[in-house]
């Protein structure tokens, strides 16, 4: 697997690794039981809304390491509104880019980010919890990347159907059935959408 030399770099040394002390905020993402995990700590100018420290640790391959590296090098000295604003695809740019199977680690470090800042938000009343709805298993369905290309399944045009109805979320998927990645397609997608406490089951159908 071919690796840049920024992406080697910040696994060999990464940036603003380990625990802060006295953390405004922790948030933690993935899992180490599906094989990557990343947590991020943060300390808010309370006035400024500025990301004054940010720190992450990380359990997964060298992707999982550069890509939290480079997120916390990325929302450092931002206001929340602005890190809010950081991609996945901005990331592996920054790391001058990521194998196609990798990106997925991208989506990970960025989306665990998002979910420290909606915490802090929410703590200090900057924003409502978000009301979940069917197009919020769209959002979640694009960090789902199909790894032959490192793009999501929606951009895609993989997703036929989504539907949520009696705590069912139900996903049909354009996907020929001989696809070497079609189970591990259909397993992120329920990773994903297991957060949900409002979806009791999950139905993935190709």
């Amino acid at each position: 697997m071919q690796y840049t030399q920024k992406v080697l770099d910040h696994f060999m040394k990464p940036h603003n690794i380990g625990k802060l002390e006295k953390p405004d905020i922790i948030a933690t993402e993935g899992s180490p039981a599906c094989g990557d995990q990343v947590t991020i700590y943060l300390k808010v100018n309370e006035e400024s809304k500025v990301i004054e420290d940010i720190s992450f640790q990380s359990y997964g391959c060298a992707s999982n390491i550069a890509t939290g590296s480079i997120i916390t090098d990325l929302a450092k000295g931002k206001t929340l509104t602005e890190a809010m604003q950081i991609t996945w695809k901005d990331a592996a740019d920054a790391l001058d880019g990521l194998p196609p199977v990798k990106m997925h680690c991208s989506v990970l470090a960025v989306d665990t980010l998002h979910t420290a800042i909606k915490k802090y938000e929410i703590e200090h009343n900057l924003r409502e919890p978000d009301k979940f709805n069917k197009k919020s298993i769209e959002e979640e369905l694009r960090k789902v990347i199909y790894p032959t290309v490192g793009e999501d399944i929606v951009t895609l045009k993989m997703v036929k159907y989504i539907g949520f109805a009696d705590g069912v979320a139900t996903v049909d998927l354009d996907i020929p059935r001989f696809d070497q990645h079609k189970d591990n397609v259909a397993e992120e997608i329920r990773e994903h959408l297991e957060r949900f406490l409002e979806i009791k089951e999950i139905k993935v159908n190709y």
